[in-house]
């Protein structure tokens, strides 16, 4: 269950900006809010119109360049104790230092500015700190801009400050274990609004990052720390304030603090890569430590070879979402409840998988960030026509979808112009990222249809079975569909005497599949929501959308969402009306089917229909079926005894249950009618089926 409640304080200490799924018209939803470096940026500095100052050896420029506008994302763009944002130096006045007495004049100055650091800038003394003022951004001119023995400091009150691009390092004074020498690349004692971001740290006399003394709304992305014990801490304080995302970082060769998170009202940690490699001299003891009162959500996190990669103390918090923990060792912990950083803040997850090649490529400092982007940032979507009447690149679905690159790392649109065509198409798992698109003024315009059935013969020999006569098939992750029709057309009148009447229109067997904006038409499932292997995750969201059928016509062991929806139910060959909606054959470890905000209707007889009935596929009796129907209006077609049994299991051994349904098939709770609590149903929300994905064009 999502946790909602907020924190205990005063008063409130955020207006917080909610991401909600919503949908209008076609192909609109709302997008969640990601901050990456923009392929607009440019090289640092290209561009400025700089002046040499001869006083001072530092240049100005007239203009700030483009990638002065970025802001951060995470924790530290939340508005909050009088700040909106973190946008640093932004609107000040861009100057280009090589020297610590220009990066001391400038950083420590009361107005804003731009600070490129365009040299390797040795402190001194070592581990001399230089204590920053508010509304400054401090930035590395590609590779070039260093700091060498010693960094910055953040004192109470300092806000609004960026720190990107640089390289720190070399303040370590030859003990390991350093208790004498405070020398940190970046020291926040009370500061507040502070973005921290591809930046690397290594090899100092004390931490690499400490966050202390009640710092608050920090970000810190895309850095690599490396070769250093005491590496990233968090608190040295009572009081529960401290708010901070930590996504996107390597560490690497880092003993211990990595981090070490004490008393955090929200920690939220994703996308991190920890690793600990046999055969170096520097040993990992401990990974991510919620320690004190924290709330750490940690999610999509790569682990690999550490010992103790989690660990939390018993009055803390760690919720863990989709982690991998590869060669690790000791404790891997979790327990409590956190709070769901969507409240906060928008953000998209990468996949678990793809971490380590992303962030040993990607962290650290840039040379040319226009041209060397950061690997998360989405470059524009290739599109790939066709059109029947050979106006386009293809004449069928299937021939675009074949041309589509093994592993295209980037969305490919296939967009198909208005017209029938009569295929079966494939998108197999190794061509993740593709959308199919009709190109046409309405969802009817373009319609992919073929007619086989469970029975219908292959050539070869055999028949196609259940989910082998799916017209559409889609193996592979974040695929979408838009616009179009998806039609199963089999003829079971004519064809009463095949065995195998079940005909599937469109069959998902991936994760994070959305359907905007579709017609799926069939008779007996024509709908198939699966999975790739039964330990494997598929969420399927469907918005804006209609489905029809009238035989188990949704099913499968997907975790599936149908929202702002018609669900349409058609009378049987013969014109009899009975059926059955959803058939979910849910593991006991995952959410199954969800009916939000939808209609239900048809052309059907009162009472006829079933909501749906358990279906534990291959007589599995570990499954767990589950379907949700809420906040949806219900025809009389419904029955008021809504749920059925399959295969000799009840389904009231299952999970099944509405929510505050209306029309005339909806009915008050009862035995046969289960109905949700309002606290049940809390845990039963459409982010609670779709978890940290949120679906986006």
């Amino acid at each position: 269950m999502s946790e909602r409640r907020g924190k205990t304080t005063a008063g409130p200490r955020h207006r917080r900006r909610r991401t909600a799924l919503t949908v209008g018209i076609p192909l609109a939803l709302t997008a969640a809010v990601t901050t990456t470096y923009g392929t607009g940026l440019g090289v640092f500095g290209e561009g400025a119109q700089q002046t040499a100052s001869a006083a001072t050896g530092a240049t100005t420029a007239a203009a700030a360049p483009a990638w002065a506008a970025d802001t951060a994302d995470g924790f530290a763009s939340v508005n909050s104790l009088g700040q909106n944002g973190t946008y640093g130096g932004r609107g000040g006045q861009t100057v280009t230092v090589k020297t610590l007495a220009d990066l001391e004049k400038y950083a420590t100055a009361e107005e804003p500015y731009v600070i490129v650091v365009a040299a390797a800038i040795t402190m001194n003394p070592v581990g001399k700190e230089i204590k920053v003022k508010s509304d400054k951004t401090i930035v590395g001119q590609g590779t070039s801009g260093q700091i060498v023995g010693g960094g910055f400091f953040l004192g109470t009150g300092v806000h609004n400050v960026i720190i990107r691009n640089l390289t720190i390092r070399d303040s370590y004074q030859g003990v390991w274990n350093d208790k004498d020498h405070d020398f940190d690349a970046v020291q926040m004692d009370g500061a507040h609004h502070v973005w921290i971001d591809h930046n690397d740290l290594r090899h100092m006399a004390d931490g690499l990052i400490d966050v202390r003394k009640d710092s608050t709304n920090v970000t810190v992305s895309w850095n690599k720390f490396s070769d250093n014990n005491k590496t990233f801490g968090i608190g040295w304080t009572e009081n529960l304030v401290t708010d901070i995302t930590i996504h996107h970082n390597w560490f690497r060769e880092t003993e211990q603090r990595n981090p070490s998170t004490d008393n955090a009202a929200h920690a939220h940690l994703y996308n991190n890569y920890l690793q600990d490699d046999p055969g170096t001299t520097i040993k990992s003891s401990y990974g991510n430590y919620s320690r004190g009162s924290t709330k750490m959500v940690l999610e999509n996190s790569y682990f690999q070879g550490m010992n103790n990669p989690v660990t939390k103390d018993a009055t803390a918090a760690v919720v863990q979402r989709g982690n991998t923990f590869s060669g690790t060792s000791g404790r891997n912990e979790s327990g409590g409840t956190a709070f769901d950083p969507k409240s906060f803040y928008g953000y998209t997850l990468d996949r678990t998988a793809d971490v380590p090649a992303l962030l040993t490529a990607g962290t650290g400092p840039r040379t040319t960030i226009g041209t060397a982007t950061t690997p998360s940032t989405k470059a524009a979507a290739a599109t790939l026509t066709v059109a029947k009447d050979g106006s386009g690149q293809f004449t069928t679905v299937q021939a675009a979808v074949d041309a589509v690159p093994a592993n295209n790392p980037s969305r490919v649109v296939i967009s198909v112009k208005p017209g029938t065509y009569r295929e079966t198409v494939k998108v197999p798992a190794n061509k993740p990222h593709v959308t199919i698109q009709g190109a046409g003024a309405s969802r009817k315009d373009t319609v992919v249809v073929f007619n086989n059935a469970a029975g219908t013969a292959k050539p070869g020999g055999g028949t196609y079975g259940t989910s082998g006569s799916a017209t559409v098939a889609v193996e592979a992750d974040d695929f979408q569909a838009r616009n179009l029709t998806i039609n199963n057309d089999f003829d079971e009148a004519r064809n009463q005497s095949l065995s195998g009447h079940q005909a599937v229109a469109l069959r998902t067997a991936a994760d994070q599949v959305l359907l905007d904006g579709i017609i799926v038409d069939g008779d007996q499932d024509t709908l198939l929501l699966d999975t790739a292997a039964k330990d494997r995750l598929g969420r399927v969201y469907v918005t804006n959308s209609y489905v029809s059928g009238n035989v188990d016509f949704v099913f499968g062991r997907a975790t599936a969402v149908i929202d702002q929806s018609v669900i349409t139910l058609k009378k049987r060959w013969d014109g009899t009306s009975a059926g059955y909606i959803t058939a979910p054959s849910t593991t006991a470890d995952r959410k199954g089917i969800l009916i939000n905000r939808s209609v239900v209707n048809g052309d059907v007889s009162a009472g006829s229909f079933f909501l749906g009935r358990n279906w534990h596929a291959g007589g599995d009796a570990t499954l767990r079926p589950q379907t949700t129907v809420r906040n949806s209006t219900l025809s009389a077609a419904v029955k008021s005894t809504p749920w059925s049994d399959m295969g000799g299991f009840s389904w009231k051994n299952d999970r099944f249950a509405e929510y505050r349904n209306t029309g005339p098939g909806s009915g008050a709770a009862s035995g046969d009618r289960p109905q949700l609590t309002d606290s049940q149903a809390t845990g039963q929300e459409v982010a609670d089926w779709l978890g940290t994905w949120n679906p986006t064009a």
